[in-house]
């Protein structure tokens, strides 16, 4: 029997061997639905469903893993990993490498290489080769900028058949293509096809590193720290008082101040952004009462800010809350019946034993806590519409973070869907997370091999 080779080199191995059976198969898979298309082919509007790919590929990754299974034996205790492999496959690597690859192109809602441009829908006249009749001239027709129309991309379509070609030069109504299309076609597109630009990206987002860049990371290093910080001590000090044994009604009070943490988020946000309102909200009136001024909550920047650290505070606490308590389960009576014996104060008792103890259990949880709100997009973006600050664009306004900005300018921005530049903002939101949890490995010691 084929023994497995021990360590890393056998970890590679049988990642090797599955990833190249299932790649084999998906080739395997494209092939038959090629072949499916080219064989029965149906109209454009109504082509054959992608998922088929799937569905061809798994009939030959049976048989095909069961032969790897004979060469290899040890393999086979891979096979309970591999549903987990490919989902992690497409649902984790996948979308981090497209992200990455976006980030280097002009890839939008108009350069997406995708569809055809239907607003350039024009009729051909009759084909003469690689020359194309066009049913008006090219220049209208395909809306070129470029001396004659060259390098344009074209789709050219038939009601079963498509296909793309290269313009080579235009004159008046006759398109010249770098080949002739193998069928007789009716209709012409011109296709907005992204490139890879380089770093044009990163060059456009360190530009204005001063006026969007820089101000929206110091707002996203505030937000994340100052929750963590306010939240995990207002539930530190909950959670000491409500594990003393001799405070009445204290499972009712646990269960009142859980309530936030159990609720949507959703509900929670959406509850406080109509008390925090300017005009109608209940704390603006409930003020008003006390001879206060109307607070502009979620109209003014500053004050947006501080209503996005109560929200977070509220919902924050009760999970804090939670921990202290699990964390204070855990320490034995009997140190504090010593402690008590010898003659120690509540508070010695308190910053000699319980906190100390405390310290150990909490790094992770505020290492975690901390990445988290660090790329809370949930929250800021569902407070809705934001006041905006002046010399930035829409898609950085006064509460956001760099999540959001991200996500703004891959969705709202370009027409719509700048995903290069979306993918770009995500990179480098990346090496900033990555380098910040170094910095909190490197101080707290989170990291560092206890002896």
């Amino acid at each position: 029997m084929y023994q497995s080779p021990p360590g890393v080199r056998g970890f590679l191995i049988s990642i090797g061997l599955l990833g190249g059976a299932m790649v084999l198969s998906f080739v395997a898979g494209l092939l038959v639905f090629w072949g499916l298309q080219a064989a029965f082919p149906r109209p454009i509007d109504n082509p054959y469903p992608g998922y088929l790919v799937l569905v061809f590929a798994v009939v030959p990754l049976v048989p095909l893993l069961i032969l790897v299974a004979r060469r290899f034996p040890f393999i086979t205790d891979w096979y309970y990993l591999l549903p987990a492999i490919t989902f992690l496959l497409a649902f984790t690597f996948y979308p981090i490498i497209l992200t990455v690859y976006f980030g280097f192109t002009n890839y939008n809602g108009i350069r997406n290489n995708g569809k055809a441009d239907r607003s350039t829908e024009t009729q051909v006249v009759r084909v003469e080769g690689s020359r194309l009749v066009l049913a008006q001239p090219a220049a209208d027709a395909l809306r070129c900028d470029e001396p004659g129309c060259a390098g344009v991309q074209l789709e050219v379509t038939s009601d079963t058949q498509r296909a793309r070609a290269t313009v080579v030069r235009a004159e008046g109504s006759t398109v010249e293509l770098t080949r002739a299309p193998a069928f007789t076609p009716t209709l012409a597109y011109r296709v907005n096809a992204y490139s890879f630009i380089g770093f044009e990206n990163f060059v456009r987002i360190f530009s204005q590193a001063g006026t969007v860049l820089w101000p929206v990371f110091v707002w996203n290093l505030v937000f994340a720290s100052s929750t963590v910080f306010v939240s995990a001590l207002l539930g530190l000090v909950i959670g000491l008082m409500l594990n003393n044994k001799n405070l009445k009604l204290r499972g009712f009070y646990r269960t009142a101040l859980i309530i936030s943490w159990a609720m949507p988020v959703v509900i929670s946000v959406q509850v406080f952004s109509a008390m925090l309102n300017v005009q109608f909200g209940p704390v603006n009136r409930f003020l008003g009462l006390l001879g206060s001024y109307p607070i502009p909550w979620l109209t003014d920047p500053e004050w947006f800010k501080m209503s996005a650290l109560l929200i977070s505070l509220w919902l924050g606490f009760p999970y804090w809350m939670t921990a202290t308590l699990g964390a204070l389960s855990t320490i034995s009576e009997d140190v504090y019946e010593a402690a008590k014996i010898d003659g120690a104060t509540g508070w010695q008792t308190l910053t000699g034993i319980t906190l100390p103890l405390l310290r150990q259990p909490f790094i992770p949880l505020l290492l975690g806590s901390f990445a988290f709100n660090f790329n809370n997009f949930g929250l800021i973006y569902l407070m809705g519409t934001q006041p905006g600050v002046e010399g930035r664009p829409s898609t950085a306004q006064a509460g956001d973070i760099l999540i959001t900005w991200a996500y703004k300018t891959a969705f709202q921005a370009d027409g719509g869907q700048a995903y290069g530049l979306g993918g770009a903002i995500s990179v480098i939101i990346f090496l900033i997370t990555v380098a910040i949890s170094l910095v909190n490995f490197r101080v707290t010691g989170a990291l560092r091999e206890v002896r």
